[in-house]
């Protein structure tokens, strides 16, 4: 990743401890990188590689550039403890010297998708799972939203994809690749888990007659001892000049490449094989948050 990404941006990694510091730096000199090249290591520790969903959502206002701290309970608890994660926004806002706002909310990154121009799509089973937020009201939800990320529109999707333990992330269903087009993962198997719930999701997009959908296929089933595992086309990353997109080694591999290398075609679209990353239930865009300049 860092080889693909680091030519055209600054990749910034998080590291636990002096162990995994030093495994980071043997992996980068074994492919060739140099830290302090446009790759750098942060002392920032987190039991999670998600850091899309702990890490720090940055927002923008003209020039001006602030961090939201966001809470984070681990995907609803299910993986305790969550404080060292949760502290990550705070610890990069202060390293980069940038004011920081917390809505005092549970959410994580890859629940929520934004075109850049007030439209939010979001699901119902995630941000509205009793595990996130309790106390707050549907309303109270959306309010917080318009509050802190500058959004006006808020859609809501339905369910997420079969394995996914986050309850059902945005980014493995719907994503935005221009302020008005949105690429709809679609299962083509009628007798696949899936093929139900991202069609109703897909109707829910046709709702928004601002939208324009575009259809990304499904990579067929991922198993690993028995457990289906959230394996998804849209779990992309949008880099300055590429887009890094999880391949799993299935015929739609290129299908969904030249789908998405359509819809960028100022980036180069870059398949990897996400079928190790995947083993920890995310992919490039789950392990990734973009800071914007």
């Amino acid at each position: 990743m860092c080889a693909i990404l680091s030519p055209g941006e600054e990749v910034h990694i998080n590291f636990f401890s002096e162990a995994h510091e030093q495994e980071i730096r043997a992996a980068l000199a074994k492919a060739g990188l140099k830290v302090g090249q446009r790759i750098f290591l942060h002392h920032f520790p987190a039991y999670e590689p998600w850091c899309r969903d702990h890490g720090p959502i940055f927002v923008k206002n003209g020039d001006r550039l602030a961090v939201v701290d966001w809470d984070y309970n681990a995907w609803g608890g299910k993986y305790p403890p969550s404080d060292l994660d949760d502290a990550v926004p705070q610890r990069v806002a202060d390293l980069l010297g940038l004011p920081l706002f917390q809505p005092r909310m549970v959410l994580e990154g890859g629940s929520i998708e934004v075109n850049g121009a007030s439209m939010l799509l979001t699901t119902e089973a995630c941000l509205l799972n009793p595990n996130r937020n309790p106390d707050l009201t549907k309303a109270e939800i959306e309010q917080r939203l318009r509050n802190y990320l500058g959004v006006e529109k808020i859609l809501w999707l339905g369910e997420g994809i079969v394995g996914d333990d986050t309850d059902g992330h945005i980014d493995d269903i719907a994503r935005f690749v221009d302020e008005r087009t949105v690429v709809a993962a679609i299962e083509e198997d009628p007798a696949d888990e899936n093929y139900d719930l991202l069609r109703e999701n897909r109707r829910r997009l046709e709702s928004e007659k601002a939208l324009r959908i575009i259809d990304l296929p499904m990579p067929g089933p991922v198993f690993l001892e028995g457990q289906r595992l959230p394996a998804s086309y849209a779990n992309f990353y949008i880099a300055n000049e590429v887009v890094l997109l999880p391949v799993f080694g299935h015929r739609n591999d290129e299908r969904a490449r030249a789908i998405l290398q359509n819809c960028f075609p100022t980036r180069r679209v870059v398949p990897m094989d996400s079928r190790d990353l995947i083993w920890g239930l995310g992919s490039f865009h789950c392990a990734t948050q973009q800071q914007p300049v």
